[in-house]
């Protein structure tokens, strides 16, 4: 048996660097999509309910901004999780593939939130009420952590030539259409019960739901395939065999400055669509949570048109400057974001959260899928993608909730605090986008560490 070649000279063969047919191309995107819908549908409904009806059921010894709080802390766990999760998917996606690990995923998801659809109250079970939601929202984060990765590559690998930006947008776009359904189920559920029904059986409704969805994500995803490239890497015995532990290796620049992009990208999000409802409510307005869903609902469908638009401008003008108008803007905004909040007036509020998602969170997100992927080698992408997503969700997303609500407690009702906070966060996310090289033009095979 002849001896193995040292892993530095493998070489995938250059028929597998070809662009994938465009029916697989088109099923691979398809899959990634809708997939990746359901599951942030099922991320999401956490956070909005969080926002408006997981502290008085789970929460009821802690009321006022305490149970805010308490119920933010839960919400910041699932983003603890990611991290975990996206190690251990970034290992098996780089060593088996990406088809498998996104399976895995979707179940895990669909299960841990159907699971929260059934929990029983605090009233009902006491204490374990609040500690079965823990351990749902932990299962919702190691799969989040796992999911982003493979949907990304697994379009951005079959893209073609000169549109892996807008390839990469297509799963982002997940996002907004799993926002569109978990704020567009809530909104629906609160306007067909009175407030009594809803909180006590109507908030499960969307949760439940996602059984359904679930098995229509996996109907998709099953006869989705590993691109070409990574196929043939693996055929050539040429995949890394710790791939996290050699990426953290030899690779520590790119996990960085993808952690640091996702700071204000992220942050801004969860602020503008999660922590905004709760300070619409305490502090603008009596209906607050309805306008700002109705803002969130709006501000998502947009996403579905702005999201692969701004793809497709990183894939003509480049990452970096698509990226970096929408960190820059995302850090200016938040002053004006929470002017406009207090103004108390519907029109002024959709357009304020319309801005800072469509044009400050948008431009980021619709550059990031192929941006990220592009950091890194064809050995350990799935791993550092991952890694930098899931930490910079953790320190950007995750802890937002929870640090806000306390910095408005901080502040009397005042938002400057929370404001500034985001704006630090886009900050740092202007530093990092500056900071990483320019990869658009640049054939993905041939980018390396």
């Amino acid at each position: 048996m002849g001896e193995k070649r040292p892993v530095s000279t493998l070489r995938v063969p250059a028929t597998a660097a070809r662009p994938s047919e465009p029916a697989v191309r088109r099923r691979a995107a398809l899959g990634s999509f809708v997939g990746t819908t359901i599951e942030w549908y099922d991320y999401y409904l956490y956070g909005t309910a969080a926002a408006i009806v997981l502290g008085p059921l789970f929460f009821p010894n802690v009321g006022g901004a305490v149970g805010v709080i308490a119920s933010f802390a839960t919400y910041a766990v699932g983003f603890a999780a990611r991290p975990l999760g996206g190690a251990v998917a970034g290992h098996v996606g780089d060593r088996v593939g990406r088809k498998a690990v996104l399976v895995a995923s979707l179940l895990v998801m669909g299960i841990s939130t159907t699971f929260i659809g059934l929990l029983p109250t605090y009233a009902q079970i006491g204490v374990w009420a609040p500690v079965l939601l823990v351990v749902a929202r932990l299962l919702q984060g190691f799969s989040a952590g796992g999911e982003w990765g493979g949907a990304v590559l697994l379009s951005v690998e079959h893209a073609p030539t000169g549109r892996r930006g807008l390839f990469g947008a297509i799963p982002q776009m997940g996002s907004a259409a799993g926002m569109v359904l978990a704020s567009g189920g809530f909104w629906l559920t609160r306007s067909l019960t009175s407030s009594e029904a809803f909180m006590s059986w109507g908030w499960r409704i969307p949760f439940l739901a996602s059984a359904v969805l679930v098995v229509v994500g996996l109907v998709i995803r099953l006869k989705v395939t590993d691109s070409p490239a990574f196929t043939a890497l693996r055929e050539a015995d040429g995949l890394a065999r710790r791939p996290v532990a050699e990426v953290l290796r030899t690779n520590k620049r790119g996990v960085l400055v993808t952690t640091g992009m996702r700071l204000g990208q992220n942050g801004g999000y969860v602020l503008y669509t999660v922590f905004a409802l709760t300070y619409l409510t305490s502090e603008v307005r009596e209906d607050g949570a309805d306008v700002g869903l109705l803002a969130v609902l709006v501000a998502s469908v947009l996403s579905l048109a702005a999201t692969p638009l701004w793809g497709m401008l990183s894939d003509r003008i480049g990452r970096r400057p698509v990226y970096l108008f929408g960190a820059v803007l995302t850090a200016v905004f938040t002053v004006p974001a929470f002017l406009l909040f207090d103004t108390g007036s519907t029109v002024l509020i959709v357009a304020s959260i319309v801005v800072a998602i469509n044009l400050g969170h948008d431009s980021q997100y619709g550059a990031q899928g192929a941006f990220f992927a592009e950091q890194f080698d064809q050995r350990t992408r799935y791993s550092g993608a991952s890694l930098g997503y899931s930490i910079g969700a953790v320190l950007g997303g995750g802890l937002t909730p929870l640090i806000a609500a306390s910095l408005l407690a901080l502040g009397n009702g005042s938002p400057w605090l929370v404001a500034g906070y985001l704006s630090l966060l886009a900050v740092l996310s202007t530093v990092a986008a500056a900071c990483t090289r320019e990869t658009a033009h640049r054939p993905l095979e041939g980018l390396t560490r």
